[in-house]
């Protein structure tokens, strides 16, 4: 484990302070406060339509300003990019829900349901779309005003009488929608003898900790839940100075609703609540009001956003008197993740978040995807296939081009398997088992076996776990084995024992093209080095396609592929590399290898190794470490590993 030097830390802390500098310049926000008439006066004249946002316009505007895009359209940053991956889709549903409930079509009078797994990913969506609610709130184009006081921060022009909004809607293009709470009512007629335009109003910051703009509930055990937590309660110490219980004055504006007015509320596990609370919560979707006793209907706009797992979602179906419910929400389910690439992704971020103990263990190069694979392979339909098709369906999932098999007729089939992801390994178990790791290892460096290992340890002692799923799932960390770290860390030796691999893998192939051209072509190759002609190398071609199977009998249509492909890269202007035809990548990766083979079984042949072999094992643990993302323990244990599956094969 290397320390980083002090010229480095510097570095850092130059750019952290560079950073913090820029973030508080960006987002600098000018107080103000006023009369109702100076509001009218100064504020509202430089952009009404911005005043008079609704809380589903507000939100939607707050989610175009985290996305930034290039010249071509394309969304190069966004509020969930760094925090969320391998639920693209979910996301951008929801971001459809906030666009088309902006523009005032009927989706906007829907609660928003997120239905998915544990860990899946919603509670940290909901996280992100508050903390980009405060961050906006503080910037020149989230200015939002309310009335100085109000327990509902609703908006200033509330105030304007319903006789003056058509002038209103003529002078500044925009409507006023809603009713001044009972609070500020009462004290208008109060303190302001009705003169409203004395009200006080100020630009207020939405703050989840400060109850403004941002309310959160999580149901209690359903027979003791009330209401009030939602709606508020007589403030019986406040009676005594007001007169009168139906006083608003009197009144405990501490529910859940009004925290969240003009922004959002967030209801964690809704489907466990009272169906009383679920009545009140999709009234208020649709009609922006809320009743409680002794004063009239309370108007309160709001985005409710709401999440629950799949189990109490199931149970919700059965009750038949749910559906009328069922009818007012827009349900987004929020999967598993089944790119085992942005599933470790996932994996880095808990361990970026986790304690230094953790974060300074080295782990090896193919650790979280190793245990990434396992875990979308549990969360697959299962079926009858066989472990090379499902090894083919996790690379699939992750983009990555299979021989044989159509991409788009793979996405048909994925559709087809809707509850893909819905189930399975949770992120959670594979940190937990990857802590565990750490925890008992007395060393500072863990390779993808032990994790392997420790993911065995997990499944059996969870006693949760039925039997029968727990022989599949290690049968799946032995697939994920044989079919994926098997071929990486083989792959990472390979090229360690290359000066320059790439170089040479490159030539390879292009000898290979040229021979297979003049094959089918039925003419002579030129010697590079003697300028004479010969015959085409059909030794090599089989040596380089045995490597991958290819039957002699099947050897004519596979050298016609790869010519189509590699015209067809010639036509759109690219070169033919490693990565234009996964098939032949692995036979010239593997014919290369056998030109290094000698070196592998010094390794596990010699003992006691002289110095020349010594320094050959030395020189390929090296650009292990330096190239590919190894330690020194991690290099050694690399080259054990692969010295012992040649010794299989």
């Amino acid at each position: 484990m290397t320390m980083p030097d002090n010229a480095s830390n510097q570095d850092r802390q130059g750019a952290l302070m560079e950073r913090l500098v820029a973030f508080t310049r960006d987002h600098r926000a000018a107080s103000w406060s006023g009369s109702l008439s100076q509001f009218l006066e100064t504020v509202l004249p430089a952009d009404p339509k911005a005043i008079a946002r609704t809380s589903h316009q507000y939100m939607w505007d707050m989610i175009r300003w985290t996305r930034a895009e290039d010249a071509n359209g394309n969304v190069t940053k966004q509020l969930f990019a760094e925090d969320l991956f391998g639920v693209d889709e979910s996301i951008e549903r929801v971001v459809d829900y906030f666009k088309a409930a902006a523009a005032g079509s009927e989706v906007g009078r829907r609660l928003l349901l997120l239905l998915g797994p544990p860990s899946g990913g919603k509670s940290s969506l909901v996280i992100l779309l508050k903390r980009g609610l405060e961050e906006y709130s503080h910037t020149n184009a989230g200015a939002l005003y309310g009335v100085q006081g109000c327990p509902v921060h609703e908006s200033p022009l509330h105030l304007v009488p319903h006789s003056l909004r058509a002038s209103f809607r003529e002078t500044y293009g925009v409507d006023i929608s809603g009713e001044v709470c009972p609070h500020c009512r009462a004290r208008l007629e109060d303190q302001y003898k009705g003169d409203f335009l004395r009200m006080p109003v100020e630009r207020i910051f939405i703050s989840e900790a400060g109850r403004i703009g941002i309310g959160t509930y999580a149901p209690h055990d359903p027979t003791t839940a009330d209401l009030a937590d939602l709606v508020g309660s007589v403030d019986l110490s406040k009676v005594a100075e007001f007169g009168d219980e139906g006083d608003p004055r009197a009144w405990s504006w501490s529910g859940a609703v009004y925290a969240a007015s003009r922004g959002m509320l967030e209801m964690i596990e809704i489907l466990k609540v009272k169906r009383e609370f679920l009545y009140l919560l999709l009234t208020l979707t649709q009609e922006k009001n809320v009743k409680v006793s002794r004063f009239p209907l309370i108007y309160l706009d709001e985005t409710i956003l709401a999440h629950t797992n799949l189990a109490e979602f199931r149970k919700f179906l059965q009750e038949s008197e749910n559906e009328a419910l069922l009818d007012r929400m827009v349900i987004i389910q929020v999967p598993y993740t089944l790119n085992y690439k942005d599933e470790a992704r996932i994996y880095k971020k808990l361990i970026s978040s986790a304690a230094p103990a953790f974060r300074e263990v080295h782990l090896d190069p193919h650790v979280l995807h190793a245990a990434a694979v396992f875990a979308i392979l549990t969360r697959l339909h299962e079926g009858e296939e066989k472990e090379q098709e499902l090894g083919k369906r996790v690379r699939l999932h992750a983009g990555e081009d299979v021989e044989g098999v159509n991409r788009s007729e793979s996405e048909r089939a994925r559709q087809k398997m809707p509850d893909e992801g819905l189930g399975g390994v949770s992120p959670r178990f594979v940190i937990n088992a990857l802590s565990n790791a750490i925890i008992q290892s007395d060393k500072y460096s863990l390779t993808t076996m032990d994790v392997l290992l420790a993911l065995k340890d997990a499944i059996d002692s969870d006693a949760r776990i039925d039997p029968k799923k727990k022989r599949k799932w290690v049968d799946y960390l032995v697939l994920s084995r044989k079919h994926f770290y098997n071929r990486w860390v083989k792959e990472d030796v390979h090229k360690a024992l290359f000066v320059s691999f790439e170089l040479e893998a490159q030539d390879l192939l292009d000898k290979y093209l040229d021979e297979v051209e003049a094959t089918l072509d039925n003419r002579q190759v030129k010697d590079p080095i003697t300028n004479e002609e010969r015959k085409p190398d059909e030794r090599f071609l089989r040596s380089v396609e045995e490597k991958i199977h290819i039957s002699d009998s099947g050897k004519q249509s596979f050298r016609q592929e790869v010519v189509r492909k590699a015209m067809g890269a010639f036509k759109r202007g690219e070169k033919f590399t490693l990565d234009s035809h996964a098939q032949l990548h692995d036979g010239v990766q593997q014919y290369l290898f056998e030109q290094r083979r000698e070196v592998l079984r010094l390794v596990s042949s010699s003992s006691r190794p002289d110095e020349e072999v010594r320094q050959k094992i030395s020189v390929v643990e090296r650009r292990l470490v330096d190239e590919y993302g190894y330690d020194q323990h991690s290099a050694r244990e690399a080259l054990n590993y692969v010295t012992t599956l040649l010794a299989q094969e």
